[in-house]
């Protein structure tokens, strides 16, 4: 279905609860938020294909909570990439980010008071770059840090196990890709996820051998 924003900047559509795919920056401040955080971009198209405009951020915490900005067009964008396969995945139009979107300047803003100071995850590489973009339509410098999901789980020493875990966890629950806010949200979930403690294998025994028959 198609998506408004509410007063917030948040993206919503009409079957979905409203609690679960906005909540307002109150929700997120005063260290309220829980780590980690993440961070998606939607964009015009694939760098490939074009110079790409950011469309779309979202952000998640470890609890789920997530919130997502359309972006309307910056002037600066004008003339640069758009591509009706990159529209067909996220199901975003034009006309609906120059109806609902909001100026660079106010999404960016908004990004910095709810993220502050801190780091969040991505996984791509792109969704710095798309920062970096709407950091120049706005005029001004984030002032959060993006921290790529490669050099996290670097830092990791993960069991086969605890991956195996993530993954059926997210994939057991309903998300709406190739939208910001819920991709967002299933990085954030995933990687809590992974994170969580769990048996030893020999506890697990042949129930994780039965279930997971690769590892």
């Amino acid at each position: 279905m198609g998506s408004t924003t509410d007063r917030n900047g948040c993206a919503k559509t009409a079957d979905q609860e409203p609690e679960t795919r906005g909540l307002p920056s109150q929700a997120f401040a005063n260290g309220s938020l829980m780590s980690p955080l993440t961070i998606d971009f939607e964009a015009s198209c694939l760098p490939r294909d074009g110079r790409s405009f950011p469309i779309e951020v979202g952000i998640a915490d470890a609890a789920g909570r997530y919130r997502s900005w359309l972006i309307r067009p910056h002037a600066d964008w004008v003339g640069w990439t758009w591509t009706r396969e990159a529209e067909r995945l996220h199901g975003i139009s034009r006309e609906q980010l120059e109806r609902d979107g909001l100026p660079a300047n106010v999404v960016l803003n908004e990004l910095n008071t709810v993220i502050g100071d801190g780091k969040v995850i991505a996984d791509s590489w792109l969704d710095a770059a798309w920062l970096d973009t709407l950091c120049t339509a706005a005029g001004f410098e984030a002032r959060f840090a993006i921290v790529h999901l490669a050099n996290i789980v670097n830092d990791l020493d993960l069991t086969p196990e605890q991956v195996v875990h993530a993954d059926s966890t997210v994939a057991a629950m309903n998300f709406r890709r190739h939208r910001a806010g819920e991709d967002a949200r299933h990085l954030a979930l995933w990687l809590t996820a992974l994170m969580q403690p769990q048996p030893t294998r020999a506890a697990q025994g042949s129930r994780q051998r039965a279930t997971h028959p690769h590892l």
